[in-house]
């Protein structure tokens, strides 16, 4: 009895059900509980619903055994290869797990996903933020996350893990909605065209954070416009009641601000309602002063300063306590590679979680107004997904970094090869390394430091940046890190 109570607490659709929310054709015991939704069949554990996606790199209907062996009892596979999926299950005859299995076919495994994400979220009566823009957005959702918990009810809001972000993080996400949960902070990214129809149409929110348009991703949009175009998407669903909150100095505030049908505010250290003074404390961060209250604020830089300016008017716009607030905005701390201060006997800043343009402009900018006696040091690595831009972002980042005369840029990655050749022919004085071989980059790097040393690691998650600084955690550089990826409020 208490093992039942236990499964109808958890439960999100019995397999029946859902197939004829999302339109599918089913195979198997229709009363088999989904009590989870995954992706990764190593991930499938009791009464998981295992989504078959194909992938650049694999097929998910290749791995439907194995979901069904780690307790998948529900494949969400696609019609097409239905012949192949039902195999698998003969493969296991025999086992309790495939005679109690069930398969809904449907035409796209990732539309199915996305419908019944958009089902179980309408199934909760929330308060929804979503929060867009080319960079900033997770930094941007644990600040208002830390808001929101201080100023509601414990349990209450939630909030997307790490940043599932994307067509399928976003609906995996949105799974974690509880009946308890009256606030949700969800992340909507995207890196093609038409996905922000697709986050829209799952999450609707209420209110929708844009951070700024910026150039990340430009390579699979061609320009900025096109950039804001998409993202202004995220007003799509507007009807009049919805609020837009928009970065002050954006280039396309005006642009945006013509898509809204409902109410439009602004964030920024001349928009946020109750700013006062602000101090900048370097590696410590900011003291913000905000309606009465001193916000010891951890996240360092002028870019951190506007996400938390993003989620002081988030409580302006909702008329939040400020006591509260301040208080929960006080209890940031960075996140796994975000403006992330690594100290031993060299001080590392290690913000290696994304990369464009615009924020590797803002962290050089950041490190270059750091008062030090001592060397600073650039670890760049390549910013991806550019495209046409690539070679003339990279030289513009190198003879930015130059600029600032540092001892020392060390480049990884080859489209940093752009980097090197612009600084070579502006004479760079200190000493200038490139490589696309981590082991030389350590190397290098390790020959190099020494006591004192101020290093900047920034790069493209892509180029896996944290095998550096795990380097310098062995080598007793610096202590280990203290933060986890995906933040405070990740589950």
């Amino acid at each position: 009895m208490e093992s039942n109570r236990a499964l109808e607490s958890h439960l999100l659709f019995r397999a029946g059900e859902l197939a004829g929310i999302i339109g599918g054709s089913c195979r198997g015991n229709l009363d088999a509980p989904i009590c989870s939704v995954v992706t990764d069949s190593r991930a499938a554990t009791d009464n998981s619903m295992f989504v078959a996606l194909k992938g650049e790199h694999t097929d998910g209907h290749r791995h439907i055994s194995e979901a069904i062996r780690n307790g998948a009892r529900t494949i969400l596979a696609e019609i097409a290869q239905k012949d192949a999926a039902l195999a698998a299950v003969r493969n296991l005859e025999g086992e309790e797990g495939a005679r109690k299995a069930c398969f809904i076919f449907v035409d796209s495994p990732l539309v199915g996903l996305q419908c019944a994400a958009r089902e179980y979220r309408r199934r909760h009566t929330l308060l929804r933020i979503g929060i867009t823009g080319s960079s900033g957005k997770t930094t941007t959702k644990e600040c208002i996350a830390a808001v929101m918990a201080a100023c509601y009810p414990p349990g209450t809001v939630a909030v997307s893990p790490g940043n599932l972000n994307s067509d399928i993080g976003l609906a995996l996400a949105l799974f974690d909605i509880r009946p308890q949960h009256t606030v949700g902070i969800f992340e909507m990214g995207i890196n093609r065209r038409g996905e922000m129809d697709e986050l829209v149409s799952m999450y609707e929110p209420d209110i929708a954070v844009v951070t700024n348009i910026g150039t990340a991703h430009i390579g699979m949009f061609g320009s900025r416009d096109e950039i804001a175009r998409e993202k202004s998407k995220i007003f799509s669903y507007f009807d009049g009641r919805q609020k837009a909150l928009l970065w002050e100095n954006d280039d396309y505030r005006t642009y945006l601000t013509s898509k809204v049908k409902g109410t439009v505010a602004y964030f920024g250290t001349r928009s946020t309602e109750g700013l006062g003074r602000l101090e900048d404390l370097g590696l410590q961060g900011w003291s913000i002063e905000w309606k009465g209250q001193r916000i010891d604020f951890a996240l360092p830089g002028q870019h951190n300063l506007l996400n938390a300016c993003a989620a002081l008017s988030v409580a302006n716009l909702l008329g939040l306590d400020p006591a509260k607030a301040g208080q929960g905005l006080s209890s940031v701390r960075p996140l796994f590679g975000r403006s992330e201060i690594r100290r031993g006997s060299i001080t590392v800043l290690q913000d290696y979680y994304n990369a464009n343009p615009d924020s590797m402009g803002a962290a050089i900018e950041f490190f270059a107004a750091l008062p030090s006696n001592h060397r600073k040091i650039f670890v760049l690595g390549s910013m991806l997904e550019l495209g046409e831009e690539s070679s003339r972002a990279h030289e513009k980042v190198g003879l930015m970094a130059g600029a600032i005369e540092p001892a020392a840029i060390f480049l990884f990655g080859d489209e940093m090869a752009a980097a090197q050749s612009a600084l070579r022919a502006s004479a760079f004085k200190g000493k200038l390394f490139w490589t696309s071989d981590m082991d030389e980059l350590s190397n290098a790097v390790l020959d190099y430091v020494q006591e004192g040393d101020l290093v900047l690691v920034k790069g493209s998650r892509g180029m896996a940046l944290e095998r550096l600084t795990r380097i310098f955690e062995e080598k007793k550089l610096i202590a280990p890190s203290e933060s986890k990826e995906g933040g405070p409020h990740a589950s």
